[in-house]
């Protein structure tokens, strides 16, 4: 990391950041095209899961390639400066990561992924009824490398 002082070394804030995110960003890559997309994700500390369609672009890049990276980000604000246009900047928190995904097929996995999904946003774990978990595909990334860097206001400037 070029900013060293910016970089997040420890793991429970980048848990953190994690957990109070709203989006994961996913870039995969197929024939050598890059593709990103934001999607709603589930986080149990050791593997992001997500959900899809039966069928679309991401599917098709994620069974031609499974190595992917993600991207989370909070409190992030506009920093703006009246006299002088290059000190404009944000204030953010935000954590990158590379891992490889792969679908979910065993119903207990599956359950499991979505709710995590859902405990990301209500909080609390939910029943599901087989015929609905069977018409999404469940996806989990296994973590290999996770880095965090934030962007504070200076104090007393």
């Amino acid at each position: 990391m070029r900013r060293n002082d910016k970089e997040i070394a420890d793991r429970r804030q980048m848990d953190e950041i994690i957990r109070g995110s709203l989006v994961c960003h996913v870039a995969m890559v197929k024939d050598n095209a890059p593709y990103i997309v934001p999607m709603s994700f589930g986080y149990d500390g050791a593997a992001i899961y997500l959900h899809t369609a039966p069928e679309g672009k991401k599917i098709e890049c994620f069974l031609a390639n499974p190595q992917v990276c993600f991207e989370f980000e909070r409190n992030v604000e506009l920093r703006r400066n009246p006299q002088i246009a290059c000190k404009w900047s944000f204030n953010f928190e935000s954590v990158i990561g590379y891992g490889t995904i792969s679908e979910l097929v065993e119903p207990a996995q599956r359950e499991h992924a979505l709710n995590e999904i859902m405990r990301q946003y209500s909080g609390k774990t939910w029943p599901f009824e087989a015929t609905s978990v069977a018409k999404v595909l469940m996806w989990k990334i296994t973590i290999t490398s996770m880095t965090g860097k934030q962007s504070k206001p200076k104090t007393g400037v």
